[in-house]
């Protein structure tokens, strides 16, 4: 159950037992659909008058009650347009604000939508006597922008013979993008669902297909499904083509559907999918919950794989034929969790957002188990590893994740500035954030696996199953009887100790309801005379998303007699242990060295040291909480772990480790592991990785041919002649593997002058010529695509001559190498247009060795030719590669017309996906930043655009919008961007040199103070941020410290005699002469605010920011919602926020009111406290000495501040009367020095 912004529960008036979606009628030609809705409600309160549904971009022609009372309705979408009206703030801050409060406007779980029914009186009656209403809606959808996607191919023939068909998609509760309904999971339902297409198409639905009935003409057909398990309305899909149907020959009840000409690489690429059904069911002990599953196969799907209650619709380009080797298991992974997410996700649905991370890391959980029974253990701790390390460098680097924001103050930005969007909403969140999000509810989950155990988590699972099931097989009540189908935080709590009998109420609080993980810094060395290893361990606690761990933690050691698991309490930031040791240490003799895996092997122990039996030691080795560790230890230990350490986690950490020793030893240790035909082959692939690093070090020392060419030779090479490649034979997959990747690793080589040595360029050459692969059962096209991959990182900076101004790269110009290698790239680009491979995986290859060229001066720069490449009717993958090329153009050219072009193609582009990767490209690599803000490139126009795209533009695609609003942060920062001329009204005011200035340039200076705001300032003077006026702060409560300090005095009104004896108070302060002046620059906007405001500047200081009084921007400055945020600053806002005023004032200003600090008050004030300044010099008391600038003492006003007695000093300012003269804005330069700053 969801709260409001106060704080208090909302419940819907209303149950919702059942739901009927009938759509008559699909035009493709206009992209269009007509039908209606019945939605079956039981009313909770016999006063109910009025009822709200979701709906977004259909038109409603009808609404009727119980089939006889037409009812009025009133449509109002806030989401159209985040910022309403023409407000002129452009910054980030105020933007995610507003997009909090308009998602709460039409939240279902907050009782509200963007359709508002009034019940006609005649239904009053059947609401008195708690009777169920019948709500018929007559609708239809026009050419939508979301939600539903129509695919029409530009070809001859009928719509069956073209591949035309139409699917579902979008993000969490998005079903309303297609037709009405109460889009939350909180509101399960039965269905019965009805769609009339043409006869040569088949209709795809959720739940059980009953009969398909031929209409009078024979020209459609109407496919009746009815889903008797409640379904929340976000779990209802709906595909529609001609599809080819195939049943799946292992498991009736599973059917698989894909486009024309499509179903022999469909029947291989499924043939596996009965296994996992088997597996999970046995796994949890109980049957698929359904009695059906149906696949889809869709172009231009949204996503890989969306599932929704008995199918999931996924990408064609998943289907593979039984010659691919690299998407097999990609293909695989997908739909095994596909298939786990009908169990939770599905079948058990989240309660609310909050509850999200229980059926996604469960689902998650149980795919990954899947992963672990069908490739292996080694396969399963490596994605874990990876997982990991993704989760906690996005949150060292970017924003923490919290998996249940319900504890959160304000709109869920939690403590965490760095996050910029909110975080209680699943339309409001970044792309990325959402994949980490997946991730993190993984390894909770499996955290929760390592405290309880295995048999006991499956229990738990097997009991929330049953529960459900039980539920699903009970009639409508409204006593909530379907409650067991939506999976809460509590519901999981008291599952758990009554099948566990453990309360991991702590636990949920210290991993979910907050942001975090634990950083470890660690090392140790061995005491020989007491025979104990000293190990001192820290908690890094000075990054953003580190947080104090108090727990356990396991210490792994392999000693001489054995390895040897010790446990520790860590309970400070720095703790210290002794580990005794259980083994002697031995001088320089070979002995069996027992492992955790119990077998023994033979060690050489001459590099060890002859004192300590320690051989490496591992911290939390099990990866039992989510940390980051950074570990010490001696070269020889972390070779030993590398080559003797039998776990892929402790392997891989290794060769990173060895990276930073590039001795012989290290080479060694890493040439071993490579041709260890036992090692798994993903730390195969590492340790040439690492190897090629290694080698670059010693390129000073290196002895022998290149790294890995005799490598590669000895394993690959003819028996005759080495140095001739044996044809393909791709039977054993970890060679194929390494195969692909030595090549790719030899070509990251480089000798002393930074240039890959030309030997392993011949190397890689006659690779492409001998390569055979005419009997192999298995496709090269991706082996082929990584020697393209090799043939591209060989490049290096160009080093040319330019004669003639303005000459660039010519033909004459490149050097033999690189002739070759343009020659090649060419050669395979042309050769894919006649024989195209899988994917086009050697053209994507090709794309990106031209760009390298380009990049590194080679070839002139061409946009065109990656332009003609990116265009509609490319394969997808393509287009991706050729967009990638022109994002890093667009960076290092600078190119203003290219940038435009690509953001052309994300608002118009026919393919949501491919929008959707041009923004996440532009997040990777930027053409600026808000750090180096590039003038050619960040313009006002820019701002515009982006500010109306994330505004208005995307309002039926969160993904899209939230991807804008992202990228708009990576250019800008939350504030006001630089490029923007600041307005008339604008004053800065420089404490410091006492000037004043008016539009004055914005920078990004003051972001970073606002994000180190709760940092230890100095004592020597007071940082005061600068005030912008449409920023409202996230930091809650030292906002509300400030509002409710003691000498504060905000009111609504204030009396001109309050005001002036306010002022007199002042004047009479005999402490005002206890100045703190600032280096920071005060931006305040002239406006029209009787109070004055005290604002303590302790060492942790906000000041709010007030409204600007820009044209037009009184009432539009405000969110377009009465809502106000939990905790926020909307309570007090209109305190703050004040109206703007016309006209003229004898100074020429815009207003006739001007702010300014109190200590400039005009006439006789000044005077005095002039005077007073002058009386008390000597009496100063503040550590820092002033700066006065002789040359404007005399023209400006000498700034005073109070001191608060509750509080170290205060500075006050008075919003005057329009007795202060207004400056002359054209007789004031602006300034450049870096010192003056705006938000």
């Amino acid at each position: 159950m969801k709260k409001d912004s106060k704080g208090r529960d909302i419940q819907r008036p209303y149950k919702l037992a059942h739901q009927t979606l009938c759509i008559t009628g699909f035009n493709f030609k206009f992209q269009s659909l007509i039908g209606y809705v019945e939605l079956l409600l039981h009313p909770k309160v016999d006063d109910l008058r009025r009822i709200k549904v979701n709906c977004k971009q259909g038109r409603i022609y009808r609404v009727c009650i119980q089939e006889q009372w037409e009812a009025a309705f009133l449509y109002n979408d806030p989401t159209l347009e985040i910022c309403q009206g023409e407000v002129k703030q452009r910054n980030l801050a105020f933007f995610q604000q507003c997009h909090a409060l308009t998602t709460d406007a039409v939240d279902p779980d907050l009782a509200n939508g963007e359709v508002t029914i009034k019940l006609p009186p005649e239904c009053f009656p059947l609401i008195s006597e708690m009777k169920p209403l019948r709500v018929s809606i007559e609708f239809s959808l026009e050419q939508p922008v979301g939600g539903v996607k129509f695919i029409t191919p530009d070809l001859d023939g009928s719509l069956a013979e073209k591949g035309a068909h139409l699917f579902t998609y979008g993000t969490e509760e998005s079903s309303r993008l297609w037709f009405p309904c109460i889009d939350t999971f909180s509101e399960p339902c039965t269905w019965k669902l009805e769609f009339t297409v043409p006869k040569d198409m088949t209709a795809v639905s959720c739940g059980d297909l009953i009969e398909t009935v031929y209409t009078e003409d024979m020209k459609n057909k109407t496919f009746h499904y009815f889903l008797s398990i409640p379904t929340a309305a976000s779990n209802i899909a709906l595909a529609v083509g001609p599809f080819e149907i195939l049943v799946d020959p292992n498991m009736h009840e599973v059917t698989h559907f894909c486009l024309p000409h499509l179903l022999p690489i469909l029947k291989h690429t499924t043939s596996f999918l009965h296994e996992t059904f088997e597996f999970y069911e046995e796994l949890l002990s109980i049957r698929y919950p359904y009695s059906c599953y149906k696949q889809v196969f869709v172009d231009q799907s949204y996503r890989e794989a969306a599932s929704y209650a008995t199918m999931t619709i996924f990408s064609t380009n998943l289907l593979h034929s039984n010659r691919i080797i690299d998407q097999t298991i990609k293909s695989r992974k997908v739909m095994a969790q596909a298939v786990a997410h009908q169990f939770f996700g599905c079948f058990i649905a989240m309660d609310s957002w909050y509850d999200a991370w229980l059926p996604k890391g469960i689902s998650k959980y149980l795919a990954y188990s899947y992963i672990k029974s069908a490739f292996g253990n080694n396969q399963y701790r490596y994605i874990v590893s990876k997982d990991l390390e993704s989760v906690t460098n996005y949150e060292h680097n970017v924003t923490t994740v919290v998996l249940d924001p319900s504890q959160l103050t304000g709109q869920g930005h939690g403590q965490d500035n760095r996050r910029n969007f909110p975080i209680k909403y699943p339309h409001t969140i970044s792309a990325k954030y959402l994949d980490m999000y997946h991730k993190k509810a993984h390894l909770i989950v499996r955290m929760l696996e390592i405290r309880i155990g295995r048999e006991l988590l499956l229990q738990v699972f097997n009991k929330l199953l049953s529960l459900a099931n039980t539920a699903s097989q009970q009639h409508f009540n409204i006593n909530n009887t379907w409650a067991n189908m939506l999976l809460s935080a509590s519901s999981f709590l008291k599952i758990m100790s009554t099948v566990t009998g453990k309360d991991i109420h702590v636990f949920l609080n210290q991993w979910v309801r907050q942001g975090g993980h634990a950083r470890f810094y660690g090392n140790f060395v061995f005491n020989r005379k007491r025979n104990v290893v000293e190990m001192e361990l820290k908690q890094d606690m000075s990054s953003k998303s580190s947080f104090k761990y108090a727990g356990p933690l396991a210490t792994t050691i392999q000693e001489l007699d054995g390895s040897f698991k010790h446990s520790f309490k860590i309970e400070e930031n720095k703790t210290k242990f002794e580990i005794t040791c259980h083994s002697k240490s031995r001088k320089n003799k070979k002995k069996k060295i027992p492992l955790m895996t119990g077998e023994e092997v033979d060690m050489d122990l001459g590099a060890m040291d002859a004192d300590s039996p320690v051989l490496w030691l591992r911290v939390d080795a099990d990866m039992t909480i989510i940390r980051h560790v950074t570990w010490e230890q001696p070269d020889f230990m972390w070779q030993y772990q590398l080559k003797y350490e039998r776990d892929v986690v402790a392997q891989s950490v290794a060769i990173k480790a060895l990276e930073q020793f590039p001795t012989p030893s290290s080479r060694m240790a890493l040439t071993d592991i490579i041709e260890n035909d036992h090692c798994f082959y993903r730390i195969r692939m590492e340790a040439a990785m690492g190897l090629a690093n290694v080698a670059n070090s010693m390129m000073g020392n290196w002895a022998g041919p290149p790294a890995m060419m005799t490598i590669f030779r000895k394993m690959f090479g003819s028996h005759s002649c080495p140095s001739i490649v044996r044809q393909n034979n791709f039977n054993n997959f970890q060679h194929y593997f390494l195969q692909k990747t030595i090549p790719v690793a030899m070509s990251l080589l480089r000798n002393s002058h930074g240039i890959c040595p030309s030997e392993v360029l011949r190397f890689i050459l006659d690779l492409f010529k001998y390569n055979d692969n005419s009997k192999n059962k298995f496709s090269d096209c991706y082996y082929r695509a990584s020697l393209i991959n090799a043939l591209s990182n060989i490049v290096t900076q160009a080093i040319t001559v330019v004669t003639h101004p303005g000459q660039g790269p010519t033909a004459a110009s490149l050097s033999n190498d690189t002739k070759m290698i343009l020659e090649e790239i060419s050669r395979y680009l042309n050769l894919e247009k006649l024989l195209p491979c899988y994917r086009f995986t050697v053209t994507v290859s090709c794309l990106k060795g031209l760009r390298n060229l380009q990049r590194f001066g080679h070839i002139p720069c061409n946009p065109s030719l990656f332009k003609s490449y990116a265009k509609v009717g490319n394969f997808i993958d393509v287009r991706l590669a050729a967009l990638e090329a022109l994002v890093d153009i667009t960076k290092t050219e600078g190119s203003m017309e290219d940038l435009l072009w690509l953001l052309d193609l994300v608002e118009t582009d026919s393919d949501p996906y491919v929008r959707h990767q041009i923004l996440q490209m532009f997040l990777e690599n930027p053409p600026f930043t808000k750090q180096d803000s590039s003038e050619a490139l960040s313009t006002e126009q820019l701002v515009e655009r982006l500010w109306k795209m994330m505004n208005c533009k995307f309002s039926s695609d969160p993904r899209l919008r939230c991807g804008v609003a992202d990228l708009y942060y990576t250019f800008y920062g939350k504030m006001r961007p630089s490029c923007l001329s600041v307005p008339d009204s604008m004053i800065v005011l420089n404490l410091k040199s006492k000037t004043t200035f008016l539009n004055a340039s914005v920078t990004q200076a003051d972001e970073k103070m606002d994000e180190n705001l709760t940092e230890s300032r100095s004592d020597s003077g007071m940082d005061l941020d600068l005030i912008d006026p449409e920023v409202i702060h996230q930091k809650d409560d030292l906002a509300e410290d400030i509002i409710a300090s003691p000498p504060v005095d905000i009111q609504d009104e204030d009396s001109d005699l309050d005001i002036a004896a306010k002022r007199q108070k002042m004047d009479n302060s005999g402490d005002e002469e206890n100045v703190q002046e600032s280096d920071k620059d005060v931006y305040m906007s002239t406006g029209v605010i009787s109070e004055t405001i005290s604002v303590t500047t302790s060492r942790e200081t906000v000041v709010p920011y007030m409204a600007s009084n820009d044209s037009n921007e009184d009432s539009n400055s405000l969110p377009p919602s009465k809502l106000e945020p939990d905790g926020g600053l909307g309570e007090y806002m209109p305190s703050l926020l004040a109206a703007s005023q016309d006209g003229e004032t004898p100074g020429g200003g815009a207003s006739g009111y001007t702010a300014t600090p109190s200590g400039e008050i005009s006439g006789e004030h000044q005077r005095r406290h002039k005077e007073k300044k002058k009386k008390k010099k000597n009496k100063h008391k503040h550590k820092h000495k002033h700066k006065h600038d002789k040359s404007e003492k005399s023209s400006r006003h000498s700034d005073k501040a109070d001191v608060g007695p509750n509080s170290e000093s205060q500075t006050v300012f008075s919003y005057d009367t329009p007795t202060v003269p207004i400056l002359d804005s054209a007789n004031i330069s602006e300034p450049s020095s870096p010192e003056y700053e705006v938000i």
